[in-house]
Order: C-alpha cells, then structure tokens, then sequence
C-alpha cells in the first residue's frame, strides 16, 4: 500500500469514527445531559487519541503481554479530580471503544459488519438514553418532619404533602427509619422521569 492510499483510508476510516462519535455524543448525550460540556470534549479527545493510537499499532506487530499492558494503561487511566458518575463513565466508554473498532477493523472485517457494528452502538445508545431512561423510575430518599402521617390511615396526606413539596406525581414510598427522639422519619419515594 502506497503512502497516498494510506492516507486515503486513514482519512475515509476517521471521518466515519468521528461521523458516528459525533452522533452518539453530541446528538445522543449533549441533548439529554446539556449542562456537561466538559464531557463532551473529553469523549470527543478521548475518541480521536484512540483512534489514532489504534491506527497506527494496527500496522506494528505486537507481542499480547504489550497488548495487555496498552489495556491495563487504560484500564488505571482516571483523572485525579471527582470521581466520574457511571453514565458518562459508560459514554466514555463507547467513546473508546469506538475508536478501537473503526481503527482496527482493517481489510479482515468487511464494511458491512464494521457498519453495523456502528449503527447498532448508535441505535441502543438512542434507544436506551431516550426511552429507557424516560420510562425509569427515580429513586430518591427524603427526611419527613410530619410524623403524624406516617399512620396508615394518614398515607393519603403523607401522599399529597410529598408531591406537593417536591412538585412531581409519586408512584410509591416506603418508610424506612422512624427517629421518634427527633421526629423525623426517612422515606424512599418513587417518581416518574
């Protein structure tokens, strides 16, 4: 292969792996989590040095224990600030992954299977951040001061107290830890997204 043509197809494969990066980050997460821009361009960076670093081991051959090690330099990789919350740790790594699959596909897998590949990572990530996440449950835990309607015969107003207070419809609660000494009561409550 001659340097043009290997150039040519570093190029074409890029422009996919962005193509399909870009719909996944901007047009998937930045719309549902539009107040983590830092995120953004950490997947965005993260994807590219992926893929380039993966383009060109692609072509060296290289022994497993320096595959594992390249593996495990991702695997300790974390930033010394607040730990990252799971769902931008998981788009972190589609990010990366990403980057892998298109980098390293070569001409042994067809583009068929590398499209698909593609469009079914774009795909469950829409369906699994659009519907999924809207159809799900919140879980959040409260401390209520009203001690009297914790009675059962007082649900109903422990009921309508707690979504007037936290202004959205409540599927259902739990009480969990009653403090008599403080009057207080912990309760789980169950919130529509």
């Amino acid at each position: 292969m001659d340097l043009s043509s290997e150039l040519l197809n570093l190029i074409i494969r890029f422009g996919f792996n962005i193509l399909v990066i870009f719909v996944i980050v901007k047009l998937i997460y930045q719309r549902n989590h539009p107040n983590n821009l830092d995120f953004v361009f950490t997947y965005f960076m993260f994807n590219a040095l992926i893929f380039f670093v993966a383009f060109s081991l692609a072509s060296i051959k290289i022994d497993m224990g320096f595959a594992f090690g390249m593996f495990a330099v991702f695997a300790i990789l974390r930033y010394r600030t607040n730990p990252i919350p799971i769902k931008e740790m998981t788009y972190l790594f589609i990010a990366i992954s990403v980057g892998f699959i298109n980098a390293l596909s070569g001409t042994t897998i067809s583009i068929h299977v590398i499209l698909f590949i593609n469009i079914t990572l774009v795909v469950l990530t829409y369906l699994l951040e659009t519907y999924w996440q809207h159809n799900a449950l919140i879980l959040r835990s409260v401390e209520y001061e009203i001690i009297e309607n914790i009675k059962p015969e007082n649900h109903e107003k422990l009921l309508l107290d707690l979504e007037d207070r936290i202004g959205m419809p409540i599927l259902k609660f739990k009480i969990h830890r009653i403090n008599f000494l403080r009057d207080t009561v912990r309760i789980s409550i169950y919130c529509k997204n």
